[in-house]
């Protein structure tokens, strides 16, 4: 309960969690259905609160989808709660913030630019129009 109170977790979060602090994965596999049951644990509040926060700090769909798999959530979930977020006004934020109001000076500098998008997680689509292509 202590973990749970700070912020959510996904089932596999929290097993990996508590396979740390000693416990056997019976007993954790009890705990966390028990915890299913009275809804305090929930994959699908968990991805909504994840992509939420990782959006805010710029990421984009890729990146943030990679780390929910990473994390155990169902990629069904993932693929519900994704299309709920402008990606293409994060990904211009995203931009700006980096970069404001500066020209793009050569064809490596436009490069680094576009890397900096793709590492963030954003589809080659939404490089090119926030780069002015599409």
């Amino acid at each position: 309960m202590d973990l749970l109170a700070r912020r959510e977790h996904s089932r596999l979060e929290l097993f990996k969690k508590l396979l740390l602090r000693d416990f056997t994965p019976h007993e954790i596999a009890d705990c966390l259905d028990q915890l299913e049951a009275d809804n305090l644990l929930s994959d699908e509040r968990f991805c909504g609160a994840y992509v939420r926060m990782r959006s805010r700090r710029g990421f984009g769909p890729g990146r943030v989808k990679q780390e929910l798999e990473q994390k155990g959530v169902a990629a069904k979930l993932v693929n519900d709660v994704l299309p709920s977020i402008d990606w293409l006004a994060l990904a211009k934020e995203a931009y700006q913030k980096k970069y404001r109001e500066e020209p793009i000076t050569d064809f490596k500098d436009r490069a680094k630019r576009m890397q900096f998008l793709s590492y963030r997680g954003y589809s080659h689509e939404q490089i090119n129009q926030v780069m002015g292509d599409g």
